[in-house]
């Protein structure tokens, strides 16, 4: 397992936002992140302890999303077999139906049973309604257990992320035009019989060409880099699917909250800031609570998207720290744990790949893991493995890496007969497979030894 991430945010932030302060746990600045590490706009706080998520529901609009066809040719070993790679596809007992049942019983009940909820999950959650993205919620730990404190919880949360976007997005006029408005409307109460006007001067802080570091203006032209990067990546999310994309006003307006979310969670963190890749983590996220068809809740999906986006990326934050990246808590020792998963159960294969083909993970996996599998696969199917990414009992971390490890499975006879090229452009370039067969595989895989070289004392 990886070690908790580490997400900084500023005393202000904390106090306006003290559920999020609730994660906190101690532990070392690390400066020098991949995509740069500038001086910190705002004043470090404590940082964010790693969440663990358990588990996530299944819930899209058949109108945004295509159905496709999960039939494949790849062979895949049973696990009473580790090295014949043509299993059968498994078949699945629970129908759709009886499955959302079981799902709607379970959220109803006054207090949730993570763990039946979870094993639902894992098997997939059938679309439509709310299932999922309430799901998702419960089981990222954004909603409590008890159905009583759900509503107390939803609206204090929608409330202080809307004052730290207030704080933190209006650019310093809008906020300084506010701020006098407020005084303005004091001052005509009090002015009514108490003469003229007071005159407000502006401070330092407050004037656009003011180079301090305390400066509202330096901050707000400091992050502009990171503001246009984010808007870049967001061009290049999914514009195929009509709900993101620019040439609708549906698109434009998701697209908006997405790109609020990212630069809030960049100047949170101004150590980790935004890194590229992350509007990919985001989208499932934001598609599904958008998609939800509770009107309060869709109305509320992108205050709901940050808080769980936090969550999630908390568990998986050390891969996009470069100055980790050797270390036990980095995305080599990730990706040497899942050379490890593979050479415990498929020697021929990882034998391969490592002294033959001599295919390095970091060319292919980087993205896998990183990514959380979001660049591999159409987006329906995102969808479907995250399910089970998200549901594992043992955290997301190890369910990925037997997914991936799962893959290379998937493609074994591809992998042996080819050389370095051929095999690199195959994971690169990952063909369709089918989703369940692949998940099974996944879960069947023996768990990968804690290797010396990577073990994490704590």
């Amino acid at each position: 397992m990886l070690l908790k991430g580490k997400l900084k945010l500023p005393e202000k932030a904390l106090k306006a936002f003290p559920d999020l302060g609730s994660m906190v746990k101690g532990g070392v600045d690390v400066d020098g992140y991949k995509e740069g590490s500038e001086s910190a706009a705002f004043e470090l706080g404590e940082e964010l302890e790693t969440f663990q998520p358990n588990a996530l529901g299944s819930e899209t609009r058949e109108s945004d999303i295509e159905i496709l066809d999960e039939e494949s040719d790849a062979k895949i070993r049973p696990k009473t077999d580790v090295k014949d790679g043509s299993a059968p596809i498994p078949k699945h007992g629970i129908d759709v139906d009886e499955k959302r049942s079981d799902l709607e019983y379970e959220l109803s009940q006054k207090e949730i049973n993570l763990e039946k909820l979870q094993k639902i999950a894992s098997t997939g959650i059938p679309d439509g309604g709310s299932l999922r993205a309430t799901t998702w919620k419960l089981l990222l730990g954004y909603l409590p257990d008890s159905r009583d404190l759900w509503e107390k919880v939803l609206s204090e949360n929608r409330l202080k992320y809307a004052k730290l976007k207030e704080e933190l997005l209006l650019t310093p006029s809008e906020f300084s035009r506010r701020k006098e408005e407020a005084w303005g409307s004091v001052e005509h109460a009090d002015c009514e019989t108490a003469g003229p006007l007071h005159r407000h001067d502006i401070s330092n802080e407050d004037h656009p060409l003011s180079l301090g570091e305390a400066s509202a203006w330096h901050k707000f032209f400091e992050c502009t880099e990171i503001a246009e990067q984010i808007d870049r990546d967001l061009q290049r999310t999914h514009p195929e699917m009509k709900f993101f994309s620019e040439s609708s006003s549906l698109g434009k307006k998701n697209k908006e909250a997405m790109r609020n979310i990212l630069l809030l969670f960049a100047k949170l963190n101004p150590t980790t800031r935004y890194v590229q890749g992350m509007n990919e983590v985001l989208a499932p996220i934001y598609y599904v609570f958008s998609v939800d068809t509770d009107e309060q809740n869709a109305a509320n999906s992108e205050a709901d998207s940050f808080c769980c986006f936090v969550r999630l990326l908390s568990d998986s934050v050390d891969h996009f720290c470069q100055k980790l990246d050797n270390s036990s808590v980095g995305i080599h020792a990730t990706l040497s744990r899942l050379k490890e998963m593979l050479k415990v159960n498929e020697e021929e294969l990882w034998r391969h790949l490592e002294f033959t083909s001599k295919v390095n993970p970091q060319f292919y996996a980087f993205r896998w893991i990183t990514l959380l599998l979001t660049q591999e696969f159409e987006f329906k199917k995102v969808l479907r493995i995250w399910d089970s990414l998200l549901s594992s009992s043992s955290g997301v971390q190890d369910m990925l890496r037997r997914v991936c490890c799962a893959m290379l499975l998937c493609v074994k006879s591809r992998l042996l007969s080819g050389d370095f090229a051929g095999n690199l452009s195959l994971l690169q370039h990952y063909p369709e497979v089918n989703i369940e067969h692949l998940l099974q595989v996944a879960r069947d895989l023996s768990p990968d030894p804690d290797p010396p070289s990577i073990r994490i004392s704590l």
